[in-house]
């Protein structure tokens, strides 16, 4: 039974639905709304220092599940309750393309609260932790690739030491070398009880990266316990999927969801209700 004073992050029985318009070119048919679940009765408790992988196919609501924490949208029903502000790589920083990456650091910077002087502390650490030399420091960001770009999102993102980071594919688009330096540094961040959650469809980034992996599937959890052991057979699902071996994917889908338990959330409202009950 998980209590949820003792967590950075909780969510009980979590859905998220959206209303989308369904098209129909017959005449005289009128187009209806289509509900989609994008995430159907979601639960977990996630303690402080810890780092959560999440894995699943396009669609089966992990970025939904990480725009939920961060605040950008809230649940259809359910109860998510966060103990600080987290940090959604990605959209944490007002990054702007046309303006070079120094500009950027320091526009980042500011936009996360730090003053001047707090961004001229860390700069130099930023730029070395994305690799980035000093050429590409001052060319505009529209001129970098993919990997360059979030190498210095995750960067900034990671300067102001925050409580709850959220990262969304962002480490998958990194060098080996890249790979090691982002290591150290959540690492150093969760030895000061900071938590980490890290979404990608490399399960070896998982692997690598995360002390504990929750697969979503299709909007609902059906495994969620050691990074190595989630991560290997998210993989052999993955390739049965890809070989077209239907029949032995859905049996590791099947034999997954046997083995999940889902937890028991209690919420310090829950407590404080059931105290104050009359017996």
């Amino acid at each position: 039974m998980a209590q949820s004073s003792e967590y950075a992050v909780v969510a009980r029985d979590i859905r998220k639905s959206y209303i989308a318009r369904g098209a129909d070119r017959r005449k005289n048919i009128k187009s209806r709304d289509i509900t989609v679940e994008a995430l159907k009765g979601v639960s977990f408790a996630a303690p402080s220092g810890e780092s959560i992988g999440i894995l699943g196919q396009n669609g089966s609501g992990k970025s939904t599940l990480l725009r939920l924490i961060a605040g950008g949208e809230t649940p259809t029903s359910g109860s998510l309750l966060v103990r600080s502000q987290p940090v959604l790589l990605g959209i944490s920083a007002a990054l702007q393309p046309t303006l070079s990456g120094a500009r950027n650091v320091r526009l980042g910077c500011l936009a996360m609260g730090m003053t001047p002087e707090q961004v001229d502390e860390v700069y130099d650490d930023i730029v070395s932790l994305s690799g980035l030399d000093e050429d590409a420091m001052a060319r505009p960001m529209q001129t970098y690739s993919a990997g360059m770009g979030s190498r210095l999102r995750f960067a900034i993102a990671t300067s102001i030491d925050p409580d709850i980071l959220l990262i969304d594919e962002a480490l998958s688009a990194g060098d080996a070398a890249f790979a090691t330096r982002a290591k150290r540094r959540m690492d150093h961040l969760l030895s000061k009880a900071h938590s980490i959650f890290l979404v990608s469809h490399a399960a070896q980034t998982i692997e690598e990266m995360c002390t504990r992996a929750i697969w979503l599937h299709k909007g609902e959890i059906i495994a969620d316990g050691p990074a190595e052991s989630t991560a290997r057979h998210y993989r052999l699902w993955a390739w049965r999927e890809a070989k077209d071996e239907y029949e032995s994917a859905n049996k590791i889908i099947e034999d997954v969801k046997k083995d999940y338990v889902k937890p028991n959330i209690v919420l310090a409202s829950d407590e404080k209700n059931h105290n104050g009950k009359r017996h």
